[in-house]
């Protein structure tokens, strides 16, 4: 089996956690301490929010500077139109920033925001049975 942990670097970790559990969020304990939280994605995908400095010691060099430029998309599948707007909703009303605007191309939609640490998260739709072949 396969896993996947996405490693980004927080500022405040209690603020961080409540946050993304604000979007619906949960925690996997044996993975989180004072210096880490293991946010659950999927089953077999997660997030690790590390706190800048415990970050540093996985690194070589600076911590990007999400102010001064994108480092990644987190890009996330939604079950709905509907489950993108309100996850963008809600990352908003957290205290998240508006990143680009809602995108309709027919077949998928999308929508992204900047979480608290200027992380940029895309949520996007697409049915499967209007993608173009």
């Amino acid at each position: 089996m396969r896993m996947i942990f996405v490693n980004l670097p927080v500022k405040d970790l209690n603020a961080t956690k409540a946050f993304f559990s604000s979007l619906g969020f949960s925690y996997n304990p044996q993975f989180s301490d004072e210096k880490a939280a293991c946010m659950i994605v999927e089953e077999n995908i997660s997030v690790m929010l590390l706190q800048h400095d415990y970050f540093r010691t996985f690194i070589n060099g600076d911590i990007a500077d999400p102010a001064k430029g994108v480092e990644v998309l987190n890009a996330l599948s939604c079950d709905s139109r509907e489950a993108v707007d309100d996850m963008v909703a809600k990352a908003l009303a957290g205290g998240g920033k508006a990143w680009k605007p809602a995108a309709d191309h027919g077949w998928m939609y999308a929508w992204s925001f900047q979480d608290i640490d200027g992380h940029v998260w895309e949520l996007m739709y697409a049915d499967p049975s209007s993608v173009p072949s």
